[in-house]
C-alpha cells in the first residue's frame, strides 16, 4: 500500500477500491469520510485559535496588571500620610477586583466563541452526512 508524503497515514481509498461491495459506492464512502476528517481539522484549528487569544488575553491581562501595582506601590510609598496610603489601598483593592470581573467575562466570551465557532464546523459536517446518508439510502 502506497503512502502520500503529505498524509501519515496508509493510502486507505486504494484498499478500498480493492474491496468491491455490491451496492456501496466506495468513491462515495470516501469523499465523506474524507469530509470528516476536514471538518474535524477546521473545528481543531478554531479551538486553537481559541486557546491563543485566551492565552494572548491573559498575557495582557498579567502585564496591566503588573503596571497597576507597581504604580500603586509607588503611589502609597510616595504619600507622606500613611492614613492616606491605607485609603487608596483600599480604594485601589476595589478596582482590581472590578478590573478582575472584567476580564474573567472577557476570557468567558472569548472560550465561548471558539467554542461555538468549533461546535458550527462539526454541526454543519454532521448536517451534510445526513443529507449524505439520504442520498445513498433512497431506492431506485
Amino acid at each position: 500500500m502506497a503512502t502520500k508524503p503529505d498524509v501519515p497515514f496508509m493510502d486507505i481509498s486504494t484498499m478500498m477500491e480493492s474491496m468491491q461491495v455490491p451496492g456501496v459506492n466506495m468513491n462515495a464512502l470516501m469523499e465523506a469520510r474524507r469530509k470528516d476528517v476536514e471538518a474535524l481539522i477546521a473545528a481543531n484549528q478554531q479551538t486553537y485559535a481559541g486557546m491563543q487569544a485566551m492565552a494572548q488575553h491573559q498575557a495582557k491581562i498579567m502585564q496591566e496588571t503588573m503596571q497597576q501595582w507597581q504604580s500603586a506601590a509607588a503611589s502609597v510609598m510616595s504619600g507622606k500620610n500613611p492614613a492616606e496610603g491605607i485609603g487608596q489601598q483600599g480604594e485601589m483593592a476595589q478596582q482590581a477586583f472590578q478590573k478582575a470581573i472584567v476580564n474573567m467575562r472577557e476570557l468567558a466570551e472569548i472560550a465561548a466563541r471558539s467554542q461555538t465557532e468549533a461546535w458550527q464546523v462539526v454541526s454543519k459536517r454532521v448536517q451534510e452526512n445526513i443529507e449524505e446518508m439520504r442520498k445513498l439510502t433512497r431506492t431506485k
